[in-house]
This record gives structure tokens, C-alpha cells and sequence, in this order.
């Protein structure tokens, strides 16, 4: 059967989970408090680049399956199902910051009260949230409404940017915490479509859903730390990083994603949910060195990567233009969030260097914060004008087969820092670079060690 599914928060989890509940037969009423980003979003237009978001959110908004509304009581009033995909930034320990998520708790709470509203709503806690999130939520309904039949359940997402459609559509598994049988029954039956292929949907007890989110992206992060950590004892010894993820990632225990090597993760999740992982099990006395390490060589990564340009150009870039390429924390969308490539632009400004960016959607994004501080490029060979050296912090397919006599020809030095371990050694042999990469043989390097 169909539901009457309220969503509130229209960031990337909420509008993609919003949109795909739609897509398969929901009635969906979506709350966001930013007023401009809601009128957007009622003309079809999504706030954020994901692939495929546009041609659903406009299916649904023609059909009418999707409503777009600043009132929350629109989605209270109308629906059983309500899922809260609100934002839980990292504190400055490191906690998540549950003040969004509890405070929309206490609201819905008032406006049951309010409207004298039927107590049998069902809140799922979509965002990401530490351990004990769903007990504090429903210790706040229990608190103003005695009595209640509500119930609270974890629902957390594992969506990829560049992929959420997909994710949401087609999910690896659902992962629900409850004890509740009803609960259950109506998260099984709401999720059956998604999950036609066979992939299966978890019931766990909640608070085992709740850590399910932190140690999969933690354990995600490590297995990229490990190979950025490898990356400088394979530089050293003289061996290829690409060669030994190839060989290690063939072992079926050990799988092939996750392995490459470059300046580390970034994004919405992975920084702040092993911060968060970090600060939740020092509290309870529990501390996970492994992942502490994992957090300590990623930071360590891109100052490592830095210090290789800072040393190409004799410790002095003051004055110096740099072409930057990649300016999203990954390729497939707009999310500068805790990107690599941002740190390199502080580093860069800090030492008094000018820096021309180019990235295919986070233009904007890079914009707002950095204003003039740096140059924005129209495309990849405008970007290269006059520059020192050409430094890659993003692997869009576009920067993956230039033209490399006219990317020579432009820049004032063939000079290349790849931090995403792009392109053929043999070839920017052949081509004439000094071509500085992650974990593998420096070509042609000035560099003395």
C-alpha cells in the first residue's frame, strides 16, 4: 500500500529520500525552513547537483506525489510516517550536534498537542546520530505527551553523493532498529519496492542501528587511510600504489572499492562521522585507536602532498599562480564539504600564492566562500593560464584526458601534482611532465630527497 511519508529536511539525504519515496507511489510532503530553497524546489529545481534527482523531483511534482512546504504542520496534519533528515554537525569535541534533531522532536510534539492529533505517529531518525539519539527523542514525546503510542525508529542512509538516486532506489540493505512489531511491518511493506532484486531489509534493536551508520563510514575511512598511510612507504621503496591496490584488492575478504590512494576523504560523512565514532567511544571509555589512526593519516595526507609543491618550487610560492582542477570532495556533484581541495587553497593563500580553480559543478559552492580571494576558470585549458604547475584535487572524468601538448603549451612549466593518481606513468614519461603523484615513481622530478 501507499503512505502519507513526511520528510523533514530537504539536504541531500532528505530531498533524494523524499523524492524516491515519491517515485514509488507515495504521497510525500517534504519541510524545509529556508524559504528560497522551497520555492526552488516547488518550480522542480533541486538546490544540489546529483545525477538524476531533476528528472524524478519534476516526474513527482507533475504527478503530484510531492509537496513542498515551510509549514511542518503540513507534514504532521497529513502523514503517520515521519522521517526526520535533519543536519548533525560535528561540536567542537568532535560530538554530533543534536539540537536540530531534538528540537524538531519537542515542535512535532506541540503541534500533536495543538491539533489534538491521533498519538500513533511512527519518527524515523534518518540523519546520522550518535548511540541513545532515539531514546532522547522519545523521552521528549513522553514528556509532553503522557501516554503516547509513538514510536521511534533508526533508519539510517547509506547514500553516496554522485549515486544517492541510485542508492535510494535500488539499496544494498535497509537497516531498521526497532522492537516494535507494528513499526517493523509498516517499514517492511514502505521499503518493499526498493528492495525487489533480493537485497535485504535488517531489523536490528535500535540502538545496534544507530552505530551500523558510524562503523560503516569509519570503516569506509579506514580503508582509504591505510592506503594513503602505504602511499609513502611505496613511494619511498620505490613501488606503485595502483600495483599493490590491484593486487590486494583481487582478494575477495579485502574487495576492490575504497583502496585508491590520494589526499584524502572528505564530504559531508566520513570526517564528521569519525569524529563523532571518536568522541562516543572515548566517553564511554572504549577508545578505537584504529580509527583515531585513520583520522591522524588523513589530516596528515594532503599536508604531506603540499609540502611536495612547497619543496618542487625551492619553499617559496609567494606570488606564484597555481592551476587547481577539482574543487568538489568528489567527482559526480557540488558538495565542497570538508573537501580536500579547500585545504590545499588555504595552504596555498597562506603562503601568498595566487590560485585560478576549475571544477564541472562546485564553481558556485567555491565562490561563496572564498569570493575573491582566488580566480575562477571557464574551463580546464583556461584554468592553466600562466600558472606554475597544473594540481589535481578532484577525479572528474573531464580532467582524465586532456589534451597534454595543449595543457603544455599553456602552462608556464610542464608541472603536474596529481593528487588522485590520474594519468599513465609512461606516458607523462613520454610527454615530457615532471609528474608528481600519490604512492607512485616521481617522472622527471627536480626534486632531491
Amino acid at each position: 500500500m501507499s503512505y502519507n511519508v513526511g520528510v523533514i529536511g530537504t539536504g541531500y539525504v532528505g530531498l533524494v529520500s523524499g523524492t524516491c519515496f515519491a517515485e514509488t507511489g507515495n504521497d510525500v510532503y517534504c519541510v524545509d525552513i529556508i524559504e528560497e530553497k522551497i520555492e526552488m524546489l516547488k518550480k522542480g529545481i533541486a538546490p544540489i547537483f546529483e545525477p538524476g534527482l531533476d528528472r524524478y523531483l519534476k516526474k513527482n511534482l507533475d504527478e503530484g506525489r510531492i509537496h513542498f512546504t515551510t509549514r511542518l504542520e503540513d507534514a504532521i496534519l497529513n502523514c503517520q510516517l515521519i522521517f526526520l533528515c535533519l543536519p548533525t554537525p560535528p561540536n567542537e569535541d568532535g560530538s554530533a550536534d543534536l539540537q536540530h534533531v531534538l528540537k524538531c522532536a519537542g515542535d512535532i510534539a506541540e503541534i500533536m498537542l495543538i491539533n489534538k492529533l491521533e498519538n500513533d505517529k511512527i519518527i524515523i531518525n534518518k540523519s546520522t546520530v550518535p548511540v541513545g539519539t532515539a531514546d532522547k527523542v522519545k523521552a521528549i514525546f513522553d514528556e509532553k505527551i503522557p501516554g503516547n503510542k509513538i514510536e521511534v525508529v533508526s533508519n539510517p542512509e547509506f547514500l553516496r553523493e554522485g549515486f544517492a538516486v541510485e542508492d535510494a532506489l535500488k539499496p544494498e540493505r535497509v537497516v531498521i532498529g526497532t522492537s516494535s512489531k507494528n513499526a517493523e511491518e509498516l517499514m517492511r511493506d514502505l521499503y518493499e519496492p526498493f528492495v525487489r532484486s533480493g537485497n535485504p531489509i535488517l531489523i536490528m534493536d535500535i540502538k545496534s542501528a544507530e552505530v551500523t551508520k558510524y562503523a560503516a563510514n569509519s570503516f569506509l575511512a579506514t580503508k582509504i587511510s591505510f592506503m594513503n598511510d602505504l602511499s609513502e612507504y611505496c613511494e619511498k621503496v620505490g613501488a606503485d600504489i595502483e600495483n599493490v591496490r590491484i593486487g590486494i584488492g583481487s582478494d575477495s575478504r579485502i574487495g576492490k572499492r575504497f583502496l585508491f590512494a590520494g589526499i584524502g576523504y572528505g564530504g559531508s560523512c566520513f570526517p564528521k562521522d569519525v569524529k563523532a565514532l571518536i568522541h562516543s567511544t572515548d566517553s564511554a571509555e572504549t577508545p578505537m585507536k584504529i580509527v583515531k589512526a585513520a583520522q591522524e593519516v588523513n589530516e596528515n595526507q594532503i599536508e604531506r602532498f603540499f609540502n611536495l609543491i612547497l619543496k618542487r618550487f625551492g619553499g617559496n610560492i609567494k606570488n606564484k599562480q597555481f592551476a587547481l582542477w577539482g574543487l568538489a570532495f568528489k567527482p559526480n556533484t557540488d558538495d565542497t564539504r570538508e573537501a580536500p581541495a579547500f585545504r590545499l587553497l588555504d595552504m596555498f593563500l597562506d603562503k601568498g600564492a595566487k590560485v585560478k580553480v576549475y571544477d564541472s559543478e562546485a564553481m558556485a559552492n567555491t565562490k561563496s566562500l572564498y569570493g575573491e580571494k582566488i580566480s575562477y576558470a571557464t574551463g580546464i585549458y583556461d584554468c592553466l593560464e600562466k600558472a606554475e604547475a597544473l594540481v589535481i584535487a578532484t577525479e572528474w572524468n573531464v580532467f582524465r584526458k586532456p589534451d597534454f601538448m595543449k595543457l603544455k603549451s599553456i602552462l608556464l612549466n610542464p608541472i603536474i601534482f596529481d593528487g588522485r593518481n590520474l594519468y599513465n606513468l609512461e606516458e607523462m614519461s613520454k610527454s615530457g611532465f615532471e609528474y608528481y603523484c600519490i604512492g607512485r615513481k616521481r617522472i622527471n622530478s627536480k626534486i632531491k630527497d
